[in-house]
């Protein structure tokens, strides 16, 4: 795993959150271990959207880190969340893809799931303000 994804798995944030990330070559899948303190409906339950939400912007954030030199960490401009059914009390896995990458924006979409990757449990949409590192020459 490369220094800066340590970076960012090590923030207070990230971190608190329990997400790990499992880097095999080019593939990043990033894992939110089911907790108690993550059910937002007791009732049914199921995971609290914010928290799907959330992890899914690490992971946009992590698999830009992952997969481009970036001279710093990259910053949401704006992202939409599509949940697309309720979230067991169980893990949740996820994985980038990065769409289009300019200059300054990154378009990235990732896919949230937790028994099968075929039936996610959401979808995100964002786009990040990105700082590529300069190259001479």
């Amino acid at each position: 795993m490369n220094e800066r994804l340590l970076k960012l798995q090590s923030s207070p944030y990230v971190s608190r959150m329990g997400v790990r990330f499992d880097d095999h070559g080019d593939e990043l899948t990033a894992i939110l271990p089911y907790d108690e303190w993550l059910i937002g409906n007791p009732l049914i339950p199921a995971l609290h959207g914010g928290a799907i939400g959330a992890f899914m912007e690490i992971t946009a954030s992590a698999g830009l880190l992952a997969f481009t030199e970036l001279a710093a960490l990259p910053k949401p401009i704006d992202v939409a969340v599509d949940y697309l059914r309720p979230g067991k009390p169980q893990d949740v896995y996820a994985r980038a893809s990065i769409t289009r990458q300019g200059s300054r924006v990154a378009n990235v979409r990732v896919d949230a799931w937790q028994d099968r990757r075929a039936a996610p449990i959401a979808n995100l949409h964002g786009h990040f303000l990105i700082k590529p590192v300069k190259t001479s020459g």
